[in-house]
């Protein structure tokens, strides 16, 4: 193949993938949702998948069914979406969204491998098509596949069973990480991570970003027993976005990179510092790469703004909650004096004094005397 032919190839691929991402996206955003409830549409939709893989021509399969337009509507588009549900104040799209990347996310960082295995051209394009309908079936608006997943399987099964789980492995990755300040452990496992075969230091990797998260993901999505449970959705969704774009990044670079002494163990690293609660790297990540190059930086404000009030409703009594949401209202007005801190303080401070607080009568100390306000009329004679 000439450098033309390869040049026009490539142009060929791309426009195909972003032409199969449009669809998907819009789609997504016009068609009303159902739930998945029609069985004849998911009928229809396993149907319509299997003859398009089957019977599309292999000179137009191999521009559509690639790992490119795998990436972009398996990984890249709910990245996006992920991102958007976080940040905007309805809450029914994280449970939407992270019910995807617990099945769809995990399913994409499992079989990434499995096209470089194939061979043969035209079971490559089949396996690529499969994923490729498979991933869309998850989060396509008449079939919701996720959700029916989440209904059907992890809810009544995987949510009771992962609960305990979950508990033990929070409990043994805290003493790992107690284990592993010691400069002398990590030193020794590092070494011994660095004698491993490239092929096992991946699955080492991928397992470290998918295994606890996914337990935590199902744990938080399947319990109502948690009072913040929302909370836990958004903390879960959150990583799940980050961990996406740092998986297609190992993936991008491992190809150069894979075997370069240091490179898994810098991914591991990375996923680690993304997933514990004690360092927040995603929520880090997410506020100050991931918002701004979507372009929902306001939007996450009001969304912040929203979860400082429910937390304000929660903590403090009526009354003391009006006092304190009128005083940020006045500082977010930023007209006057009224909008000064240290106006806003002494406001706050004024009104906490002027609440009565009840004499307690206690049942000790000393009993004063009857009459001590002078000398009565025996004193006088004496």
């Amino acid at each position: 193949m000439s450098d033309d032919d390869a040049e026009n190839s490539l142009w060929a691929t791309v426009g195909c993938s972003l032409a199969v991402l449009a669809a998907a996206s819009l789609s997504y955003t016009f068609i009303t949702p159902n739930r998945g409830v029609d069985l004849k549409i998911h009928a229809a939709y396993v149907i319509a998948a299997i003859c398009a893989v089957a019977f599309t021509p292999a000179s137009i399969g191999s521009y559509v069914f690639t790992e490119l337009t795998v990436t972009l509507v398996g990984a890249v588009y709910p990245i996006y979406r992920a991102t958007k549900a976080v940040c905007t104040p309805d809450e029914s799209d994280d449970k939407e969204w992270l019910q995807y990347w617990m099945l769809g996310g995990v399913l994409f960082t499992l079989t990434t491998w499995v096209d470089d295995v194939i061979g043969a051209e035209k079971a490559n394009a089949v396996w690529l098509g499969s994923l490729l309908f498979v991933f869309f079936w998850l989060y396509f608006p008449l079939t919701c596949g996720a959700l029916i997943v989440y209904d059907n399987v992890t809810e009544p099964f995987l949510g009771p069973r992962l609960r305990p789980l979950q508990k033990k492995m929070s409990n043994f990755i805290v003493y790992l990480y107690q284990t592993l300040a010691n400069a002398v452990h990590l030193y020794l496992l590092w070494i011994i991570f660095m004698f491993l075969p490239a092929g096992l230091k991946r699955i080492i990797a991928v397992a470290t970003g998918t295994v606890y998260p996914f337990v935590c993901s199902v744990t938080a999505a399947a319990t109502d027993e948690i009072e913040d449970d929302t909370y836990c959705e958004v903390a879960g969704l959150t990583y799940w976005a980050v961990y996406g774009c740092l998986f297609l990044l190992m993936d991008l670079c491992e190809t150069w990179l894979g075997r370069i002494p240091g490179f898994y163990t810098l991914i591991i690293f990375s996923t680690v510092y993304l997933m514990l609660p004690m360092f927040r790297g995603a929520d880090k990540v997410f506020r100050k790469i991931l918002v701004p190059l979507a372009g929902l930086q306001e939007m996450l404000l009001l969304r912040d703004s929203i979860q400082i009030k429910k937390q304000m409703l929660k903590d403090l009594p009526p009354d003391r909650a009006e006092i304190v949401s009128k005083s940020i209202a006045k500082f977010f007005d930023g007209s006057g004096g009224e909008a000064d801190p240290t106006v806003l303080k002494n406001e706050l401070m004024t009104s906490w004094s002027a609440i009565k607080v009840p004499k307690i009568k206690l049942p000790f100390g000393k009993k004063k005397e009857k009459d001590e306000g002078g000398p009565t009329e025996s004193t006088n004679l004496v």
